[in-house]
């Protein structure tokens, strides 16, 4: 990044800008992420509409988009830089859910693993790597009342599709 932007940041703003840091977010966990990741976005918004309210307004000053480019490009580094912090956060919070979700798969089937009596014990044919023997357990059947309603609504908006094309 730019440093002479970094330098005309809000002592707020280059505050967030700091905890953003990619070495510092590896200290962090997946809440307090989560919750850097919402105050980035929430700066990111703000400097995108400070952008484009003032880009919209040189346009009418000055006569046309391409003359007004350069009046608005501090508030247009700004949004960008908090783009690029936002991407850097984001990717963060990404790898941490993803680390998350792996630990907690990696427990729920040392769990299964160690449960005892989990089910009915199976056949020894099925053991031994016989052929398996067919469950007797009836199967549910299942009913047509959302199939009909489905095919009911479907019905309806050729009806109105019909209607329509006919005005």
């Amino acid at each position: 990044m730019n440093k002479a932007l970094l330098s005309s940041l809000t002592e707020k703003e280059a505050a967030l800008v700091r905890e953003a840091d990619p070495a510092g977010l590896l200290d962090l966990d997946e809440d307090q992420l989560l919750e850097l990741h919402e105050r980035v976005r929430r700066e990111r918004t703000k400097h995108l509409k400070v952008y484009r309210r003032g880009a919209s307004a040189a346009v009418a000053d000055v006569g046309g988009r391409g003359k007004a480019y350069d009046r608005n490009q501090r508030a247009r580094a700004k949004a960008e830089v908090f783009e690029s912090v936002l991407a850097q956060v984001s990717r963060q919070v990404s790898a941490a859910a993803r680390n998350a979700a792996q630990e907690l798969r990696a427990e729920r089937i040392a769990e299964a693993r160690s449960a005892t009596g989990g089910g009915p014990p199976r056949p020894a044919s099925a053991r031994d790597g016989g052929a398996p023997v067919p469950s007797t357990r009836r199967r549910t059947t299942r009913t047509t009342g959302g199939l009909k309603k489905d095919a009911s609504s479907r019905a309806q908006g050729a009806r109105r599709q019909v209607a329509r094309d006919a005005r």
